[in-house]
């Protein structure tokens, strides 16, 4: 018989990422973040709810999640659900089910603005920052072009860093 036990949110950070390194010398990263949902009750009023997740996250890409993850920023994360008991010090179990991140992507931009975006007869791209003075050639037809070894990572778009 088949099971799944996947877990897919988008949130926002609820503190920063705590990073340690286990005596094996395999790295776990540790954050929470929150999701909200919105409804209507019966008598039309408007109703919210918050819900708290902890994620953790192992390895390489605990290291990476500690480096580009922040306090306030908007993340999305997938990975399957675990619990966790034991026994506390008064005697007393306890548990906690938290998510172990298979992979995560940032969906805030790093410097929290966004990109200022450009429209032209290519299309749609990123604005290249002022005072960057690219060194154009002219083409047969007399339009300016790019040099063919020049290439500007700010306009590459990296396929990892969408969401979808």
């Amino acid at each position: 018989m088949f099971s799944l036990n996947r877990a897919e949110l988008i949130g926002n950070l609820t503190r920063d990422p705590e990073t340690r390194s286990l005596p094996s010398g395999q790295t776990v990263c540790s954050f929470a973040i929150a999701t909200n949902r919105r409804w209507k009750d019966k008598d039309g009023n408007q109703k919210e709810d918050t819900q708290y997740h902890e994620i953790t996250v192992w390895g390489r890409l605990g290291e990476l999640a500690a480096t580009m993850l922040a306090k306030g920023k908007k993340v999305y994360v997938e990975g399957r659900l675990q619990t966790n008991s034991w026994e506390g010090g008064d005697g007393a179990k306890r548990s906690r089910t938290e998510i172990v991140a298979e992979n995560f992507i940032p969906l805030s931009p790093k410097d929290g603005a966004s990109p200022a975006l450009r429209t032209s007869e290519e299309g749609i791209g990123v604005e290249e920052p002022k005072g960057d003075k690219k060194k154009k050639t002219d083409d047969k037809d007399g339009k300016a072009a790019k040099a063919p070894d020049e290439t500007s990572e700010a306009n590459e778009i990296n396929l990892d860093d969408i969401p979808f």
